[in-house]
């Protein structure tokens, strides 16, 4: 069993902290929080040990979850490094790409996890699509959320838009050829609705939407590729699948026929339908898991120091051409 801490218990730091009490391979030693009050609180509400420092919290443990403001990351996790503890930023990875590059060899000259905090690679939603074959040619996202005041010490990109920067990512085995974007300050000083348009090396194309100030909220994901087109909503688990089948066989029950026609050589192709509905879950506490997981058995985590700052490279760029253009129309 991994004794775990929690560094930071604002509105998402309570839920890692709530998540850990209910794995039963991590035991939860206590929190830290920079807030006296909101320690106390806390501590009250979830019956767990509050440290009166950073230092005192990482004498007790073996591992950390970062979930303080992202200016914080940095110093954080170099001083829970230097105590030989695993980590688990919360995204973005850090404020800068040196910051990043700097953790990243800190844990690799100690031997120790270091995981980014991305969560949707833990959506069930999305795990679900390691059944297929995915080769994109063309991938459409959009993340959009009412405001709530949070986050915005960060422009949207880096709140919101990083998450599904990481997936395209992810699903793409090439490399960013050009960015484009824009995006604006709406209820912030900080970028609050941003657009951006990933080519890759491969021709693959990405067009992300991010915004925090809709009346709605939406987190969809669009796949298209050879023969096949999927949409995955990461709201409601639903998964709809659009394919080209040259199988003349009996169809499976789930798997409905849209319409047949005809290729160049007479062979019949078939358009077939089927949409997958995965249970809501737990992405947080699957994550924390695969955290844990990677500390007891040494295995790589599944979103690395250095995936967490690739994402944060394409997020920094698309940011950048943003406030030029920003900069530009005054």
């Amino acid at each position: 069993m991994i004794k775990i801490g929690v560094v930071g218990v604002g509105n998402f730091g309570r839920w890692h902290l709530k998540n850990y009490q209910s794995l039963p391979n991590a035991e939860l030693v206590g929190f830290y929080d920079i807030n006296p009050e909101r320690a106390t609180y806390i501590a009250d509400e979830f019956q767990a040990k509050a440290y009166p420092s950073l230092d005192k919290l990482l004498e007790d443990c073996e591992a950390v979850s970062i979930v303080v403001p992202t200016h914080a990351h940095y110093e954080v996790a170099r001083v829970a490094i230097a105590r030989g503890r695993h980590l688990l930023c919360e995204k973005p990875f850090m404020s800068t790409i040196a910051e990043a590059d700097e953790i990243i060899q800190l844990a690799k000259a100690k031997n120790l996890i270091l995981q980014v905090g991305h969560v949707e690679r833990f959506n069930p939603a999305l795990t679900g699509l390691e059944q297929y074959h995915i080769d994109p040619l063309f991938i459409e996202s959009h993340r959009i959320a009412p405001f709530r005041g949070r986050g915005t010490d960060v422009a949207v990109v880096l709140e919101l838009m990083i998450h599904d920067i990481d997936l395209v990512l992810a699903l793409v085995s090439a490399p960013i050829v050009q960015v484009e974007a824009s995006g604006a300050p709406v209820l912030t000083d900080n970028i609050d609705i941003a657009n951006a348009r990933l080519r890759f090396g491969n021709g693959c194309v990405a067009n992300v939407t991010a915004s925090r100030i809709s009346n709605k909220q939406m987190r969809k994901l669009r796949i298209f590729q050879r023969d096949a087109y999927f949409s995955i909503d990461m709201l409601t688990g639903l998964t709809e699948v659009y394919s080209l089948s040259r199988d003349s066989g009996p169809l499976p029950s789930d798997t409905v026929q849209i319409t047949e026609m005809p290729d160049p050589n007479g062979t019949p192709k078939r358009i077939l339908y089927h949409t997958r509905q995965t249970e809501q879950g737990n992405a947080l506490l699957n994550e924390l898991d695969s955290f844990i997981k990677a500390i007891q058995t040494g295995q790589p985590p599944r979103v690395s120091g250095e995936d967490g700052k690739r994402a944060l490279e394409v997020a920094v760029q698309i940011v950048n051409s943003i406030q030029s253009d920003l900069r530009n129309i005054v």
